[in-house]
């Protein structure tokens, strides 16, 4: 595993990390990981190893306001000043461009989880003809009244304490309700994983779990407006194969009936290569799920499959 830093298209630094096969096995594709909310690259360690023994190549930055990238305390959750969420699709954009000068003969996949997710279907409906795949994990669909109402909060934080100041009443409006599925629950974080290393993993870990900006919350929230709408689905390319996989017990993607709306969304859209797949009993993070080997080995297994 090596990091580097890229400095974006407005000047910033954009912290990143790549695992790559071992130098006697040339690399047969690029998988770029787009990781979610209050978390960061390393924690896809694993699962970038497990891809670079089947001789994947994998990239992955930390968003701004989040790892690396987020360069002081106060930084964290904290997207930018102005147009946030376009401002991160281009940070991936721009790394998706650097791989090709690294690997420019190699099919390109993108896996966003979550958050990660939700700025991967983004990206996918504006540069989708440039990669050969897209693999969502933990998504969600439209959030309707309720996200509604979560915009209208997240503007008046904005109005009344600055864009950049953390709101804990929007944290509690999100990470806390979905802990009420699982109360009562070992700990806040129960809705990630049914394995409690992982989950005091992620509360051990000072870059994961941490209260967000009222900004923040207002790209995000206007963010998934956005990429449910149908208009936005249409212009994801018929011919990109996507596979979207979820925990059925996720309350991010409403106990799958979120992930199923949105490969619903895709069908209707005319993607032509769509494949879902659901976990029984798994809950938001499939990758640190007790059954994860299983789960890795289903992607690596779809990526295989495109690439014949």
């Amino acid at each position: 595993m090596e990091t580097f830093t890229f400095k974006a298209s407005d000047h910033s630094n954009i912290f990143c990390r790549n695992w790559l096969p071992e130098p006697e096995k040339s690399p047969k594709a690029v998988i770029q990981i787009t990781h979610g909310m209050a978390e960061h690259s390393e924690r896809y360690a694993w699962f970038a190893e497990k891809l670079t023994q089947q001789g994947f190549a994998v990239y992955a930055n930390d968003h701004r306001g989040h790892g690396n990238t987020a360069e002081r305390d106060e930084d964290l959750g904290f997207f930018a000043k102005g147009n946030g969420w376009d401002r991160v699709v281009d940070d991936m954009k721009e790394l998706s461009d650097l791989i090709r000068v690294r690997h420019p003969d190699l099919p390109l996949f993108l896996f966003g989880h979550s958050m990660g997710s939700f700025l991967s279907r983004d990206y996918i409906a504006r540069f989708g003809k440039t990669l050969k795949g897209a693999i969502l994990s933990g998504t969600a669909g439209d959030p309707g009244f309720i996200g509604k109402m979560g915009l209208m909060v997240a503007r008046a934080q904005v109005f009344l304490k600055g864009a950049s100041t953390p709101s804990p009443l929007m944290d509690k409006l999100s990470f806390s309700s979905y802990a009420k599925a699982f109360s009562p629950g070992r700990t806040p974080f129960d809705w990630l994983s049914r394995d409690n290393d992982q989950v005091d993993a992620y509360i051990r870990d000072p870059l994961c779990g941490f209260v967000c900006a009222s900004g923040f919350y207002m790209d995000l929230i206007s963010g998934i407006f956005k990429i449910n709408r149908p208009a936005h689905f249409d212009k994801t390319p018929s011919t990109l194969p996507i596979y979207l996989f979820s925990g059925a017990m996720d309350p991010v993607g409403d106990f799958s009936k979120g992930v199923r709306k949105t490969h619903e969304a895709y069908q209707k859209a005319g993607v032509n290569d769509l494949a879902l797949r659901l976990y029984d009993q798994g809950r938001h993070e499939m990758l640190n799920e007790i059954n994860r080997d299983d789960v890795a080995q289903d992607v690596i297994q779809w990526i295989a499959d495109h690439l014949k």
